[in-house]
């Protein structure tokens, strides 16, 4: 194994505290209580990410907050290397609800594929509210 795939494997990557505002506000309140929440449209039924108050599909101010389970599975990842600390991936899951959201992933790195499940864990902030990261199920 290389030094670059056994620096994979068990090193965390600093995340900066999330900006909030009125919108994002009991999103990251429920982050704090380990709860994560997405919205869901009352008119139309579909579930979004990022959640905010008008729905980007049919464009309805009907939208209301649900608390996920957080699972799904990856649609597209990348592994980051640089000098100045430890790789860290980042891409897309689709959530079982629907919705795909840009994330980090967590974990044995080298394992991540295309297709796989996984469960969504927090991960603590730089002073802020913890955010959602993903990491094989």
């Amino acid at each position: 194994m290389s030094d670059v795939q056994t620096q994979t494997r068990a090193q965390t990557r600093r995340i900066p505290a999330p900006a909030i505002n009125n919108e994002s506000k009991p999103f990251w309140d429920a982050a704090k209580e380990g709860r994560f929440l997405i919205k869901r449209c009352g008119d139309c039924g579909k579930a979004h990410w990022y959640p905010r108050i008008i729905c980007p599909y049919c464009f309805s101010e009907n939208t209301k907050w649900e608390e996920s389970p957080g699972e799904g599975v990856i649609y597209t990842f990348s592994i980051m290397y640089h000098t100045q600390g430890p790789p860290y991936a980042i891409g897309y899951v689709t959530l079982n609800e629907g919705p795909s959201m840009l994330t980090n992933f967590v974990g044995d790195l080298d394992a991540l594929k295309i297709g796989q499940q996984v469960k969504l864990r927090f991960q603590e902030t730089e002073g802020g509210p913890p955010v959602p990261v993903f990491a094989p199920a």
